[in-house]
């Protein structure tokens, strides 16, 4: 009998969807981590503060699936998935207190499985994981209704791969090297970005394409 019961509960423990949480707010980090444990079917391998942290964190313990934060320090959610998705085979689910549609584009672009807001509960976050872990996609339908009606970009992707590797003020050198590009070629993309957006410079371009979501 004892052994059927210790038979069972190993069982048990081998189901459990192992999940790396990423999030540099910490009390929302510790609540949540608190509150997906007690689902019992979930289990949290680690709980990371930033971008660069999920990424060291996911590939060494290799999770089954990544909940991470949209807006982190160092690497955003969706740098962490793109990043992940070439060394590891975690599916990745981006919560965000702010869904931008273009956001939205670019994360599903990079294969991510999940996109939810932060106001969801613990409870609808967890059934989201469950989905994904057993294959399918989760978008949340108010945020795939934004993007279905918003405003198209006009960048390219490389224009917007430019504009984003220089959002914090990076050197034009800076960026080439972080893109593989010439500088030269960078200045061009930098040129197309600013007459196609109507703006002198490129902190007004940034800030341009993250208010309407594209960045």
């Amino acid at each position: 009998m004892n052994q059927r019961t210790t038979d069972r509960s190993s069982a048990q423990e081998t189901t459990k969807i192992r999940v790396l949480l990423a999030d540099d707010e910490g009390m929302i980090r510790s609540a949540l981590a608190a509150l997906l444990t007690l689902e019992g079917d979930i289990e949290i391998i680690a709980s990371c503060a930033d971008g660069e942290e999920a990424v060291t964190e996911a590939l060494r313990l290799q999770p089954d699936i990544c909940l991470l934060d949209l807006d982190m320090p160092g690497h955003d959610g969706v740098e962490v998935a793109e990043r992940l998705r070439r060394e590891i085979t975690a599916r990745c689910i981006i919560v965000t207190r702010h869904a931008r549609p273009g956001v939205l584009r670019r994360a599903l672009g990079v294969g991510v499985a999940g996109f939810l807001p932060k106001s969801r509960d613990a409870s609808e976050v967890a059934a989201v994981i469950r989905q994904v872990a057993g294959g399918a996609r989760y978008v949340d339908p108010e945020i795939a209704a934004d993007a279905l009606t918003a405003e198209r970009c006009p960048l390219t992707d490389r224009e917007l791969d430019v504009l984003r590797a220089g959002q914090r003020g990076e050197t034009t050198a800076q960026i080439a090297r972080a893109l593989s590009l010439a500088p030269g070629t960078v200045r061009n993309h930098l040129s197309a970005v600013l007459g196609k957006l109507g703006v002198p410079g490129r902190q007004q371009a940034v800030h341009l394409a993250s208010e309407r979501g594209w960045l």
